[in-house]
């Protein structure tokens, strides 16, 4: 499906619900209801530098949570982290974090850690059991059996993607035998512009299996060296417009999430992070 008459269907699906009187609450959430955190990956050199200087800066940019890639000088503080993040008025929008801090002994210490700062999401961001043959299904169970664990303590567990995950095994891609084999409850966090950057359709993936991208990453992303194009949210290759649409109408998507990777024209990664943010606001309307 084209990006233009994806666009098309969007609209007129709005149209169709505004005669139903949903429209006006869907164009409510693309405007106002879909809160914006950033991956501070994006910008992990100041935070490994300064972390409180990091999300005060973040913070008074107009972020509303923060995704995590690690912890530095609160590893192991989860009261102090929570009471950092209290005083910039910053909510805990998802964590990045291994397999292994889910499985076995670690469990109870990562569930408490991520209670106490209020996350309750917990993603796993890379995995090589995830493109094994092999291993694929049992890496898939394992994600069953931590959602089970976690659901009853309010708290989910996902995967996120790069472009990997749309390799191949047999006649399906591996992120589509994950999906297959885990449950509802294990979240997709999709990564839309790595999505891109594989060849595939952002909308048709939420479409293909609504309600499990709870968080969703929004990475500015270049395709095909295009010169025209820059590495910033609103300038780059990826129709953003109906990938908000597709997060309101299928996603399930309870936060967006910025990640900066590339920093054009020799900008900092704040420089940048902070037109990203800029450029979602412009696209939410």
């Amino acid at each position: 499906m084209s990006h233009l008459s994806r666009r098309q269907f969007v609209k007129s699906s709005l149209v169709a619900a505004t005669a139903a009187g949903i429209a006006p609450q869907l164009w409510a959430a693309a405007g106002k209801k879909l809160p914006i955190a950033v991956q501070l990956y994006s910008v992990r050199n100041d935070c490994a530098k300064d972390f409180d200087a990091a999300l005060a800066q973040l913070a008074k940019m107009g972020f509303e949570g923060v995704e995590f890639a690690g912890y530095h000088s609160y590893s192991g503080k989860p009261k102090e982290l929570r009471k950092k993040l209290d005083e910039l008025n910053l909510k805990v929008a998802a964590t990045h974090i291994g397999t292994g801090t889910l499985r076995g002994d670690a469990f109870k210490q990562t569930v408490e850690f991520h209670q106490t700062i209020g996350c309750k999401f917990l993603i796993v961001p890379g995995d090589p059991d995830f493109t094994n043959p092999e291993k694929s299904k049992t890496l898939a169970e394992t994600f069953n059996l931590i959602a089970s664990m976690l659901k009853p303590l309010g708290m989910s567990c996902g995967y996120h993607n790069h472009t990997g995950e749309f390799k191949k095994d047999g006649d399906k891609t591996f992120w589509d035998l994950f999906a297959e084999r885990t449950s509802k409850d294990v979240i997709l966090q999709q990564d839309c512009g790595w999505s891109v950057a594989a060849g595939q359709d952002p909308v048709v993936l939420m479409k293909r299996y609504p309600g499990r991208m709870k968080t969703t990453h929004f990475k500015p992303t270049v395709i095909g060296g295009d010169k025209t194009k820059k590495a910033i949210l609103g300038q780059d290759s990826v129709d953003w417009a109906a990938v908000l649409a597709g997060c309101i109408e299928f996603g399930g998507t309870e936060w967006i999430t910025v990640e900066q990777e590339t920093y054009p024209d020799g900008k900092s990664p704040m420089e940048c992070t902070e037109m990203s943010l800029q450029g979602m606001k412009k696209i939410m309307g």
